[in-house]
């Protein structure tokens, strides 16, 4: 083959355009980048209590087991689902991390000339699994900044994007970045509006972190809509992110299609007891909950004084614009030893995503800044 051949044209349009997903910088490559030994990460939202000590056992348990296959059925973490969600193991479909997941639903059910529709601020990783199948994205204008939800879903923008070709639309509850969230009355109602032809993917990721009074009963609707399909993780709250397990609730025949297009084996051994024993970590996930509600009103009480904006968030993270260019405060943070999220890729360039971390590594971040602002940063 040439020196000269053009691989990229060896690909399909689709796959040509995209843009490599970038997560956030991992802890080691920034000590060895700047020297420092005691990085904090407060970019990818995870746990700061690591995960269950159930978990863990579970692993250990398993190590001898790593020279054979895993099971490729999952069938004992599917039975585990079923009995913690009342719901059948037929409706159950694993991953490799939602993200997997949103990717086998892209795959299952988009194909050129169809399309799919998301909000201007959604988890990009939409995008990416709508645009790897050639498929025609089409993005729905966010609420308005100013708003209860800013920068949130606007569930009335999306409707008005369905179509004859409309196959699905992705609706994050919590949503990541901006942490805004919609009323269950709200979503169930526009998921009862979709027509026969279209699927709603409603992504939970961080549904354990929602107040309760704002929890939609998603999967209670499966019955009555057959057209929806609920993604979850054991990433988040679970504090399982390095094992890579996720999980979709739908329909027992949206269930068998995905499965089909499923991978074998794609959740490895430890991954799965790992995440089986989380759903009996019901300790873990209270303290988890406690520690991010008292770390959010820290974070966001702190970010405020410093005179940035920060909204609420049903997540385990907040949006703070930073009211000009994030990029001077996340460099300088970065040489503070403090890993946060800069969003100029959702076209956000004034904010930083910031996970909530322990008190101390809330108080760090925050004294961080202080010196940063005594060294002229953002004026």
């Amino acid at each position: 083959m040439s020196p000269k051949t053009d691989f990229a044209a060896l690909a399909p349009p689709g796959v040509r355009g995209l843009q490599p997903y970038l997560p956030g910088k991992p802890m080691a490559e920034l000590e060895r980048e700047y020297g420092i030994s005691d990085a904090v990460k407060l970019a990818s939202n995870e746990n700061p209590l690591g995960p269950p000590e159930l978990s863990l056992r579970a692993m250990r348990a398993g190590l001898s087991g790593v020279a054979r296959y895993p099971d490729g059925a999952a069938f004992e973490l599917k039975r585990g689902l079923s009995a913690h969600l009342a719901v059948v193991p037929e409706q159950i479909t694993v991953g490799n991390g939602s993200n997997e997941i949103l990717s086998l639903i892209a795959e299952t059910f988009l194909s050129p000339g169809d399309e799919a529709i998301f909000s201007e601020f959604a988890f990009v990783v939409y995008g990416l699994a709508v645009q790897a199948t050639g498929a025609t994205p089409r993005i729905a204008p966010a609420s308005s900044r100013t708003g209860s939800q800013p920068l949130g879903h606007s569930l009335e923008a999306m409707g008005a994007l369905v179509s004859e070709r409309t196959r699905l639309v992705f609706i994050a509850n919590p949503n990541n970045p901006t942490g805004t969230w919609l009323a269950p009355a709200d979503l169930r109602a526009f998921i009862d509006g979709l027509p026969p032809h279209v699927l709603a993917v409603v992504d939970e990721a961080y549904l354990e972190y929602m107040p309760p009074a704002d929890l939609p009963a998603t999967l209670s609707w499966l019955g009555a809509c057959p057209n929806l399909i609920v993604c979850r993780t054991f990433s988040k709250m679970y504090g399982l992110a390095g094992l890579r397990v996720g999980y979709a609730v739908s329909h027992p025949g949206l269930a068998e299609l995905l499965n089909r297009v499923r991978q074998p084996f794609n959740v490895n051994e430890l991954g799965q007891r790992a995440a089986l024993a989380a759903l009996d970590a019901h300790d873990h996930v209270r303290r988890s909950r406690q520690l991010n509600e008292e770390g959010m009103a820290q974070l966001r009480a702190g970010l405020g004084d410093f005179g940035w904006s920060v909204p609420p968030s049903a997540g385990n993270f907040v949006l703070a614009d930073t009211g000009g260019s994030a990029a001077p405060w996340y460099e300088g943070l970065l040489k503070a030893g403090v890993i946060v999220r800069p969003v100029g890729n959702y076209g956000l360039p004034t904010h930083l995503r910031i996970t909530v971390g322990l008190p101390e590594h809330n108080n760090r971040l925050l004294r961080a800044l202080q010196e940063l602002r005594k060294a002229g940063v953002g004026r």
